[in-house]
């Protein structure tokens, strides 16, 4: 018999190329209303209906960046109380969590963070994500993965040539995340180290050059750059 991954949050831009996965488990994609990670009862009722034995976390709220400053409420409903609902129906059944995290949890101040650096978020979207690795932090059958990806090709029309990162396309994080499903603990995943503009001209010619300067209006990190040596190592490449 195949094992059972219920994908939480499969609804969304990531979701979609795992639903075009060629795999030997039997996957489960419930909607927003089939399963309400604010209703932790909703959540339970699922899971003792499906049985899954993996659980991958990826609800929740995302872009815009400001809407965690306009909606506090709703970011911690869904990135924190969500994330919470979620990680104690898993240790009820003592399920594997899969949870996706970003590396914005790092300070984006010098790059390069590995997986044991101190973290101090730069903006509200990372604080929810954090707050919502705390709750799985404590759930010891968990795997925090600190991702930075994005779709295919860049979609924004301007990219950052001052900000660096380590972004790796949702197609490429899809083709490896099921070779991390017996992995626990904190992983970073993400590609080379580049500014986002020479990241964005890769796949996208059209992308313009823009700087980021030093205000409180934009709330991203200069350098929130990532070692993957931890995942390489895992996945046995260079």
């Amino acid at each position: 018999m195949k094992k059972r991954i219920l994908v939480i949050g499969g609804s969304g831009r990531f979701g979609s190329i795992l639903k075009g996965l060629k795999t030997n488990y039997e996957m489960l994609f419930p909607s927003k209303t089939t399963l309400d990670i604010t209703n932790f009862r909703s959540i339970q009722k699922y899971i003792k209906l499906k049985k899954p034995n993996i659980v991958i976390h990826l609800a929740g709220l995302s872009r815009p960046m400001n809407i965690h400053d306009r909606q506090i409420q709703k970011s911690i409903d869904l990135n924190i109380i969500g994330t919470s609902n979620i990680t104690k129906a898993c240790a009820e059944k003592n399920i594997k969590l899969v949870y996706f995290s970003t590396n914005y949890v790092y300070p984006g101040i010098r790059g390069y963070y590995k997986e044991s650096d101190g973290l101090l978020p730069i903006n509200n979207y990372a604080w929810s994500k954090l707050g919502g690795e705390c709750a799985v932090q404590m759930y010891k059958n968990s795997l925090i993965l600190r991702v930075c990806m994005t779709e295919r090709p860049f979609i924004h029309k301007e990219a950052f040539c001052n900000v660096k990162s380590s972004f790796i396309y949702h197609d490429e994080v899809a083709k490896i995340l099921l070779k991390l499903i017996n992995v626990k603990g904190i992983l970073n995943i993400g590609g080379p180290t580049k500014s986002v503009y020479n990241f964005a001209k890769i796949d996208n010619t059209n992308v313009k050059k823009i700087f980021l300067k030093n205000n409180k209006k934009i709330k991203m990190p200069f350098n929130s750059s990532i070692n993957i040596k931890k995942l390489k190592k895992i996945l046995k490449v260079n």
